[in-house]
């Protein structure tokens, strides 16, 4: 890895629940977890599933100190966070950042809550990595490591979502799921928040079709992203948060269709590299 290189890699692209079969090949299955490699810090947001491949990989390469950011904490975004390898191992370090809970319970408290049983056989106390908990309140600007900064924002979605902007050697990507938009309306805000990111990772779960059935659910479309992407001068759009019954054949289509108005989209998958 060259000390340049700002690196994101997906482990986890999948909404609500993971999937596997013969129809998910291409796209994969896992719920989300999103690298993003700023030189030689590593960065992880959110514990779904695919975070449980990224631990092995990561540890595998002697990575030993980890950040790890939580959007929020629905089942899909934290069911990867026992699997993570590196919070058992004395030699790691591990800190987990979140600010979705409006100061109702803090990032250990979540994380304790979850990790117990019955949910879970053993609670965090037997990780033997050097672990912390941080809280913040969406708007902070985080820097986690030299020379990284993190601006935060809240998105709608039930319970609270936070996004993130990493900003890095002059290039920046914006974390965007998991969100709400109101039809036929760019939130000023958020566009403010995204302007001039060389990526976005967008909240694409429903086709517009779809969306008068699914109001309230907290989720967007990869056509109003594709808006989002173009007022905001952002030339790649990662549609990301894959419904769990989007086959491989309709997600190819729905990043056709996303395409024809918006060249820069893309359909992200499990194990996609991009270097900005």
């Amino acid at each position: 890895m060259q000390e340049n290189t700002f690196r994101v890699r997906f482990w986890g692209v999948r909404g609500s629940l993971p999937v596997s079969g013969e129809q998910f090949l291409r796209y994969g299955g896992n719920t989300p977890c999103i690298e993003v490699r700023c030189g030689s810090e590593v960065l992880l947001f959110d514990a779904g599933s695919g975070l449980r491949e990224a631990g092995l990989a990561l540890k595998s390469e002697g990575i030993s100190n980890f950040d790890v950011f939580f959007t929020h904490s629905h089942y899909d975004h934290i069911i990867g966070l026992p699997y993570f390898k590196p919070i058992y191992s004395c030699s790691h370090a591990v800190r987990f950042w979140s600010g979705h809970l409006n100061g109702t319970m803090s990032t250990q408290e979540m994380i304790t809550e979850f990790m117990r049983p019955p949910w879970f056989p053993v609670g965090p106390t037997i990780c033997e990595a050097s672990l912390d908990c941080l809280d913040f309140r969406p708007g902070d600007v985080l820097s986690p490591r030299k020379g990284v900064s993190i601006r935060t924002m809240s998105l709608v979605h039930p319970g609270g979502c936070v996004g993130y902007r990493v900003d890095w050697g002059g290039r920046a990507v914006a974390l965007i799921y998991d969100t709400e938009h109101e039809p036929g309306i760019l939130d000023p805000a958020l566009l403010a928040f995204i302007e001039g990111a060389d990526l976005m990772v967008y909240d694409c779960t429903y086709l517009e079709s779809e969306m008068p059935a699914y109001r309230g659910y907290g989720h967007s479309t990869g056509i109003h992203g594709s808006k989002l992407a173009k007022a905001a001068g952002i030339p790649r759009l990662a549609m990301f948060h894959h419904d769990p019954s989007r086959t491989d054949a309709a997600l190819a289509a729905m990043e056709q269709e996303v395409q024809t108005f918006f060249a820069g989209a893309f359909a992200a998958r499990d194990h996609q590299v991009i270097d900005l």
